[in-house]
Parts: C-alpha cells; structure tokens; sequence
C-alpha cells in the first residue's frame, strides 16, 4: 500500500474542508479500498485532520509510491 493508494481512497472526504477519522473511513469505505487499507486508517487518532498530508504524521511508515 502507498500513499498515492490512501490519496485516492479519501480525497473526497478533503473535498469541502477538514475531515475527521470517521469522514475518512467512510469515504474509503465508499471507494471499495482493500481491508488493509481499511485497518490502516482505523488506527488514526480520533480527531479532525485539516489536509490529507496530515495523515502521514501518523502514518509514517507508509511509503509513496511503490
């Protein structure tokens, strides 16, 4: 999984603004992403992110491309 894979699974929950845990999660859910992307998300704090590339402060691990 890359990050270019979770940009595409939740762009559209950044579509208006900020998106918290669950906005994101949903909207992966909704672009029929993989399970593993799923519980990769999962394990985001419950809070308000402002831009996707505020994921990637607790996503560290995750490379870019492949």
């Amino acid at each position: 999984m890359t990050r270019i894979e979770i940009i595409d699974a939740v762009d559209t929950a950044f579509a208006d603004s900020s998106a918290t845990k669950q906005e994101i999660i949903t909207a992966a859910v909704q672009h029929e992403s993989r399970d593993d992307v799923l519980a990769l998300l999962d394990r985001l704090p419950a809070r308000t992110f402002g831009h996707v590339r505020d994921l990637w402060d607790y996503l560290p691990d995750v490379p870019l491309g492949e």
